[in-house]
């Protein structure tokens, strides 16, 4: 619970940094004590008499002001406080937190500090997509920093990509869950299943897909952090683990049926993998060679479990809540109605994987969630934000 909590909010120099005062006046209101650092480069889009009115409290920038070290020091702002929130996260500030320059109050105390920290990233989509910042998040995120966004949408340039800092009311929401306390979920089990399959030929071949497993990972840690107690069924991905959940690794279309049948009963289950629709009758014991003047072999395949329908038709320990994904390169909207009556399920999950959305392997999606004879249709997100949507979504249904 936010009650009561103090926050250290880093406001860096970027244009959302205006989403900040929202922000802060959001935290007054939950009870909590929020004190702010202005970088140089925020004064440019924030004033300090704003940001203090809004805060209660003064507003700190200068790394060397005389009566800011005598009556605080930034040792003491890096350690009096609950969480460090940074908002926006510019590409400058991150590259900071990753190298460990200290060269002004900002990122002298975010080098100091040793309580947890949210990051709200914001820059125009080249630069979050550079090489150099995605190794710069990746590295923090290993050390342990928390990220909330960026959102895809309309950029300040006038261009449109992943970039935008998430609202005011998703950093809030990433402050709940960063802090503790009773989430949306909590009391609720939740399975997950994840990326491809792979339907052996022989020892060396197989059949599969392009699924990457981003958004069925994503949608598993986003069920975690509103408390849901969950596991992650999932097929080969390059992706880690997500930390605090239970993870189940398999191969194949059988064995992933297998491992959700035994981790019920559950209340929610999301099925978000990429199941292969074949499998080869009889895999070759021996890697299947080539031969001058053979023919190719022929492959005679069977269709492979319905792993969505299963779960959604079961007599016994059916899910609350089964939720499909539908995978469509035509007639988007039909298609996933159709499939989610086939198949029983509650909501249907419908995305456009034709070739040039950059659905597979990619770190944004394009859903619309149809519930009935309703279709809520979302702009396009990055996964994180899809998956974050979806479990607050979730959370409002079963409460």
């Amino acid at each position: 619970m936010i009650q009561g909590k103090r926050i250290l909010l880093v406001i860096a120099g970027g244009i959302a940094a205006y989403k900040c005062l929202e922000l802060i006046r959001r935290l007054r209101e939950r009870g909590a004590r929020v004190r702010c650092i202005l970088t140089r480069a925020a004064h440019e889009f924030v004033t300090p008499l704003s940001v203090s009115t809004l805060s209660h409290d003064r507003v700190f920038s200068d790394l060397f002001s005389l009566t800011d070290e005598h009556e605080i020091g930034h040792i003491r702002l890096a350690r009096d406080c609950d969480l460090v929130v940074v908002a926006p996260a510019t590409a400058d500030l991150i590259t900071k937190i990753t190298l460990g320059v200290a060269d002004d109050l900002a990122s002298t105390v975010l080098l100091a500090t040793d309580r947890p920290i949210l990051m709200a990233p914001a820059m125009n989509h080249v630069m979050w997509n550079a090489p150099a910042t995605q190794a710069n998040i990746t590295t923090l995120v290993a050390r342990g920093l928390a990220l909330i966004g960026p959102n895809a949408g309309a950029l300040a340039e006038g261009e449109t990509g992943i970039g935008r800092m998430a609202e005011p009311a998703e950093i809030l929401a990433a402050i709940d869950a960063r802090l503790g306390g009773p989430g949306p979920l909590d009391g609720f089990s939740a399975l997950v299943t994840s990326g491809p399959t792979h339907e052996p030929i022989d020892p060396v071949r197989y059949i599969a897909n392009r699924s990457s497993g981003k958004q069925g990972h994503a949608i598993a840690s986003a069920l975690a952090a509103l408390g849901a107690r969950t596991i992650l069924v999932t097929g080969p991905t390059r992706l880690d683990d997500p930390v605090g959940i239970r993870v189940v690794n398999v191969e194949t279309a059988v064995e992933m049926l297998a491992a959700c049948e035994a981790a019920l009963p559950v209340d929610i289950a999301v099925c978000a993998a990429a199941v292969a629709d074949w499998r080869v009758a009889a895999p070759a014991h021996e890697k299947l060679k080539k031969a001058e003047g053979v023919a190719a072999p022929t492959l005679t395949l069977v269709p492979n479990p319905d792993i969505l329908a299963s779960l959604a038709r079961r007599l016994d320990h059916r899910p609350r809540l089964v939720i499909g994904f539908a995978a469509e390169t035509e007639k988007l909207i039909d298609n996933a109605r159709a499939k989610r009556l086939k198949k029983g399920c509650d909501w249907i999950i419908a995305n456009d994987v034709s070739s040039g959305t950059g659905v597979f392997g990619g770190d944004a999606n394009v859903v619309h969630v149809i519930d009935g004879d309703d279709v809520e249709s979302w702009s396009k997100l990055a996964k994180d934000e899809v998956a974050r949507r979806l479990a607050a979504r979730i959370a409002r249904r079963l409460r």
